[in-house]
């Protein structure tokens, strides 16, 4: 049970970063009389502190610290134009980059600095992945991506980029099993306390689809070349689970079932049939 009471403002340092926890902190601070401040283990996605000064509110950011006074109260804005999910894209652009003969250009994509980790780790692996930015919305940079094709490299990915990538990565694990060589990431605890404990899931995934990986705690090992498929998966309720192996199932010597995409529709309720207009074959 909770019980309503008025709130005071307080001091509190995030052990792990997470944008969600910190943007419930940041809204229940407007309600508090005194000073909230929050300090983060590493800076996270910033979307909230981007869109409050829209809605009168006022917070100071000083890299990993942000602090507010309260109470506040917000006002209705004007019209905001939210830019395309990086998240979501994140799927279709390995897609495109594991497909034989793929170019795919996708416009307006939101490019908020704090999320374009997983543009900048694809690059780093080899992938034809270029983008530009060229307007904002609502506080958020926005531009375009093209895609190409590539002969994706295993790497050792940079642990500074796993918070601007953490959604990412069940999507970066396919392009990893999809590439030559050994891919390494580490620093991505957090995906164990998502819908679904997301590293076990992927690694589970992955390796009932004959791909080497090697797990620990925050740490996920995976060997690339060319999954073998032919097996169930189970999505653990968890839609990007879900949407990565039916990515996989592009690039697997056969044909990658998932037990149960229903979950997929949280977040991209028309994901399969897009995927089949850009040229998969997906049977739901």
């Amino acid at each position: 049970q909770v019980g309503g009471q008025a709130l005071r403002g307080m001091a509190h340092a995030e052990p792990i970063a997470s944008a969600q926890v910190k943007s419930a902190l940041l809204l229940a601070g407007l309600q508090t009389r005194g000073r909230t401040c929050l300090t983060e283990a590493v800076p996270s996605r910033n979307h909230t502190e981007l869109m409050l000064p829209a809605f009168g509110g006022a917070c100071a950011v000083d890299g990993a610290r942000i602090c507010m006074d309260g109470p506040q109260t917000l006002r209705g804005c004007r019209e905001l134009s939210i830019p395309r999910d990086l998240s979501a894209a994140a799927f279709f652009i390995v897609g495109a980059l594991i497909a034989p003969d793929s170019e795919l250009a996708l416009p307006r994509v939101g490019l908020n600095p704090r999320r374009d980790g997983v543009l900048r780790i694809l690059q780093q692996m080899g992938g034809d992945v270029a983008w530009t930015a060229h307007a904002a919305a609502g506080g958020e940079p926005l531009g375009d991506i093209a895609v190409r094709s590539s002969e994706l490299n295993g790497i050792d990915i940079d642990p500074e980029l796993a918070s601007n990538a953490i959604d990412e990565f069940p999507i970066l694990c396919i392009a990893a099993a999809c590439a030559r060589g050994t891919t390494v990431m580490t620093g991505i605890g957090e995906l164990r306390v998502k819908e679904s404990d997301r590293l076990g899931a992927m690694a589970a995934g992955l390796e009932a689809c004959g791909v080497a990986v090697r797990e620990s705690a925050d740490t996920l090992e995976v060997v690339g070349g060319r999954a073998q498929g032919g097996v169930e998966i189970a999505s653990r309720l968890d839609h990007r689970i879900a949407m990565a192996f039916m990515v996989l199932g592009m690039g697997a010597r056969e044909a990658v079932r998932i037990d149960d995409i229903a979950p997929v529709a949280t977040s991209f309720p028309g994901f399969v049939g897009l995927m089949n207009r850009l040229g998969a074959a997906v049977e739901a």
